[in-house]
This record gives structure tokens, sequence and C-alpha cells, in this order.
């Protein structure tokens, strides 16, 4: 009996939270070594179902390069990054689009209409919900793509029918050549586009670290002021960056709030959102009282 008690205690304390986000749209980007266990990844797919029965709108966003990587390997295709990022060449960009469009895609629709939910695997091909050009860097990238538009219609008139959009970062440019997109910015451009009420990044971190070195140095709460002023100081620094900026981005177009989460952490994503406590961190405009979530 006390073991019940506690579910409903669990329940009750979820309330104010379920009632605030019925109805909102939350963006959810997937990715990290949580994509490669099949429990993990069952995890989440629940999580996702929750808030859709409670009334949320979900637009699924997910990456894939450790798949990637392992198809062009099956390929004898030579993989070379430079700063992380993915030298593609043409071929390898229609590889990527059969992974993620194709293996990926497909296997989350599966699983999500598993549990009863409508599911559509999507691109930013589709409606041309993305409108891109190629990825000016300091190096020459080949085939990866930088967002110049989203198109909300398509995005909009799937949520509007009760379908969870699963979108792969794949788009083609006015030339009709195909880009892959860093699955990080496309949540965060959809996120903004939709001024979506939640982002959510599930990373293979435990959110933003004060002290590197310490995973228990968890910086719960962080305004966008607050961010900037710990990239500069090299609180934030490494691989964190690109990922803060995302977040940075995305709250200057519109999204409310966003939430960098450890996906190998089960049941994150309700864990953070639907109790008081959280288990991430939480980035919000320096205009929002913290006490707002």
């Amino acid at each position: 009996m006390e073991e019940i008690i506690k579910k409903a205690d669990i329940l009750i304390e979820a309330i104010p939270y379920i009632r605030k986000f019925s109805n909102t749209t939350v963006v959810v980007k997937y990715g990290g070594s949580a994509m490669s266990s099949e429990q993990l990844k069952q995890s989440i797919i629940q999580d996702i179902s929750m808030l859709k029965y409670l009334g949320v709108n979900i637009v699924l966003v997910h990456g894939g390069g450790k798949d990637i990587t392992q198809t062009l390997k099956k390929m004898n295709k030579t993989t070379n990054f430079i700063n992380g990022l993915r030298v593609t060449d043409a071929e390898t960009a229609e590889i990527a689009e059969m992974v993620l469009s194709g293996k990926i895609s497909k296997a989350l629709v599966k699983d999500l209409q598993s549990h009863g939910l409508n599911a559509v695997g999507i691109s930013g091909k589709d409606g041309k919900t993305f409108e891109v050009s190629k990825e000016i860097k300091d190096v020459d990238l080949g085939f990866v793509g930088k967002i110049d538009k989203v198109n909300t219609e398509l995005l909009n008139t799937l949520l509007e029918n009760n379908y969870i959009p699963v979108f792969s970062p794949i788009a083609y440019d006015n030339n009709g050549d195909t880009y892959n997109i860093n699955a990080d910015y496309a949540a965060s451009a959809i996120a903004g586009a939709l001024k979506a009420q939640k982002l959510i990044f599930l990373t293979d971190t435990n959110g933003i670290l004060k002290d590197s070195n310490d995973n228990t140095s968890v910086i719960s709460q962080v305004t966008k002021k607050k961010a900037l002023e710990y990239i500069e100081t090299n609180i934030i620094k490494g691989g964190m960056i690109p990922k803060v900026q995302c977040c940075i981005e995305a709250i200057e177009e519109g999204v409310n709030s966003v939430h960098i989460l450890d996906g190998n952490l089960p049941h994150s994503i309700l864990l953070e959102i639907f109790t008081s406590k959280g288990c991430g961190t939480m980035m919000f405009n320096d205009k929002e009282e913290e006490n707002n979530e």
C-alpha cells in the first residue's frame, strides 16, 4: 500500500505541469549513445508516448552519426572529420539520407505506432520544410547544409491532425543537391519556427556542468545571458559550446525553455518536465523568472 501511495504522490506532483503543458508543442532531439541501446530507446519512446497522451504536441528530430559511419564502413568508404564535422561528398550525402530517412526514421515510426500513436517520417525535403544552402566554413565540408528558412506548413498540418513528425535532418538546395544537416541545428530551427514551449536535447551528459570533471556539478537552471558568460569564462567549453549555442538561438527565436538531458538516464524527459527537481539543465530567457517553470 505504501508503494501505491508513493505512485499516487508522483502523479499528484505532476498535475500542475500536465495542466500547463497540455496543448503546447515540444521538440525532442534524439541522439547520442541512447540510440545504440534498445532499452534506452524504448524508454524514450515511452516518455514521448506519455507526453502525447497527455495532450502535448511532439516533433521528434533524430540524428544518426554512428549509424552513418557504420554504413560507410560496410561500403568501404572512408569517413573524414574536421573539427568534429563530417566531410560529406555527394555519395556520402545519399548514404546519410538512406540511413536517416530510411533505417532510423522508419524504426522510430514503427516504435511510436506500436504504442497506438500516429507517426510519420519526414525530412527537410518534404514540403520544402527546410530551405538550405552550403555551409561555409574555414574548410570545405562538402554537402553539409546551412538552414536558411523553415517552412512550417507540413509540420503544422501533421500536428493538427494528431501525428508525430519524425524528422530526418536532410534537405536539398535550389540546385536539387542533397545536404546533410547537423541534427542539433535542425531541432533548434524547427523549435524556433514553431515557437515551441520546450526544446529538449537528449545527450550523453547530465547537462551543463560547472566543472567538466565532476558529473554532479550540474547547473539546473541558467539564463541565456549567464550561458553566454559561461562560454566566455570557459566554464562551457569544447563540444558543449555548439549545443549551448543552439539552445541560445532557440530561446532568441521564441522557444520558452530549452533542456539538456542525459539520454542514458531512463525516463529523463518525464523526470525533467513533470517533477519539481528535474534532472538536467534548463535554459530560459533572461526576462523569465526562474520559478516560471
